[in-house]
């Protein structure tokens, strides 16, 4: 590894401003802060992986401050960073909890709408109207719910019987297909009408 030249605060902000040996610069950057740096992140939750990619974003943060000649000096560079990465994190980490969120509001309301239309397929399993109705959804969409609902195979099996990559991929495309099968149902006022009589 190569040693970086040696740099005092103002030296150092002068290089990145003078863009004069950058890259220089920057390799000191990361030998003199990165440790000190990434361990305050990962105190704070941060897998090694997040703590290199803050400090990374850190890095590219910092200089385009000190060009843009918005760097004041007031604290040392190593407390300047160690801010601008704790933001950086902090601000991830409230966007994943966002996304987690979302994602579980998004998750309870396809369990829920799978949930309602899996009870009425179980209810009708046996009967032929359901079996007609499943054949017009496409082949595709007609093997996954023979195999769950006819067949009652899991996920896994069901992975082992199609083209499929895992069960998350035929976990999806089930849901799919339910909601072909109930948009089906809802278009059809005749098929509605034998469904709603096999239901009561």
């Amino acid at each position: 590894m190569n040693v970086a030249e040696k740099y005092t605060d103002a030296e150092l902000i002068r290089a990145v401003q003078e863009e004069k040996n950058l890259n220089r610069a920057i390799l000191f950057i990361y030998q003199q802060y990165a440790l000190s740096t990434s361990s305050f992140i990962i105190h704070y939750g941060a897998s090694e992986q997040d703590a290199e990619d803050v400090f990374q974003e850190t890095v590219i943060s910092f200089i385009d401050i000190v060009k843009k000649g918005k760097y004041r000096m007031e604290a040392s560079i190593k407390t300047f960073l160690v801010s601008v990465a704790r933001n950086i994190w902090f601000n991830e980490l409230k966007k994943r909890e966002r996304s987690g969120h979302r994602e579980k509001l998004y998750e309870h309301d396809r369990d829920q709408k799978e949930d309602d239309i899996s009870f009425k397929i179980s209810d009708l399993e046996k009967k032929r109207q359901l079996r007609d109705l499943v054949h017009q959804l496409g082949d595709p969409c007609k093997k996954i719910l023979m195999l769950f609902y006819y067949d009652d195979l899991s996920m896994k099996e069901i992975v082992e019987h199609l083209p499929y990559e895992n069960e998350q991929v035929v976990r999806n495309k089930k849901y799919k297909c339910l909601q072909s099968l109930t948009g089906l149902i809802k278009n059809n006022p005749e098929i509605a009408r034998q469904i709603s009589e096999l239901v009561k």
